[in-house]
């Protein structure tokens, strides 16, 4: 998540575009339902202006069907926002539109070599947890490392699990000291040292959730990781993500939040 506090204040959405049906995705297991993809994110934006968030919302982009996974073009700080260098060429030119607006909000720095995706950046209190993926690459670490090097974090290079697309896919921050994640990336020993919740067996696709203030947002669909979330108190929101896993996309990709 973009701030380990959890207490935010804003978020910036995109709406999705018809072109959404050209989307990136690393298997085809089917055609986005437009109509149920733009009810899906209402409800999305909707929760989070329930948590307390001022949200921007932002017009789709028809020449990037997949603008609306806001989360991916930059990594934002409490004390600053990073532009990122997508890993998708076809997604470059996301990040010249994103810039302005959060131009508004921060100081901004910018990614210049290799490539690098926020998707796969998870930041707790005290680290950048990066993970190497075919998205993010080591120059385009080296190069968030030189901007983040006199802050307060301290970046950790980690492997994300083969045919998984982003590090962020396979786990989420629940509280400052508690991870979700899918067994298959904790085994890896990444989460040393933070309390790890795990995905049900065969619910990977929910580690991918966001803690917004005193909500924990989750992909429908996933009820034995949804009971072991509320058991350890966590009050959580289901939204249906089943159009946007067409195209790989999970709750956290939809939205800057800080």
């Amino acid at each position: 998540m973009q701030n380990p506090s959890f207490t935010f204040t804003r978020a910036i959405t995109r709406s999705p575009a018809k072109s959404v049906i050209n989307g990136l995705r690393a298997t085809d297991i089917g055609m986005p339902d437009f109509a149920q993809m733009q009810r899906d994110h209402a409800h999305y934006v909707e929760t989070l202006k329930l948590a307390g968030l001022e949200v921007t919302e932002l017009p789709a982009l028809p020449d990037f069907p997949d603008a609306q996974f806001v989360e991916d073009t930059a990594l934002c700080l409490p004390e600053m926002a990073i532009l990122m260098r997508p890993g998708a060429p076809s997604r470059m030119g996301e990040v010249a539109e994103i810039a302005p607006h959060l131009a508004q909000h921060y100081d901004l720095y910018k990614i210049e070599t290799g490539y690098i995706e926020a998707g796969d950046i998870l930041t707790t209190n005290t680290e950048i947890l990066v993970g190497l993926s075919d998205r993010t690459n080591r120059a385009g670490i080296a190069a968030l490392q030189f901007i983040v090097q006199n802050s307060n974090y301290t970046l950790r290079i980690v492997e994300t699990p083969s045919g998984v697309l982003h590090f962020k896919t396979d786990c989420s921050l629940l509280d400052g000291e508690t991870i979700l994640s899918t067994k298959r990336l904790a085994d890896s020993g990444c989460f040393t040292g933070y309390n790890v919740i795990y995905t049900a067996d065969g619910e990977e696709a929910a580690a991918n959730a966001i803690r917004v203030n005193d909500k924990v947002l989750m992909a429908k669909g996933f009820p034995r990781t949804h009971a072991i979330l509320q058991k350890a108190g966590y009050d959580v929101v289901e939204i249906n993500n089943s159009e946007c896993a067409k195209i790989d996309g999970g709750m956290s990709c939809l939205s800057l939040r800080f």
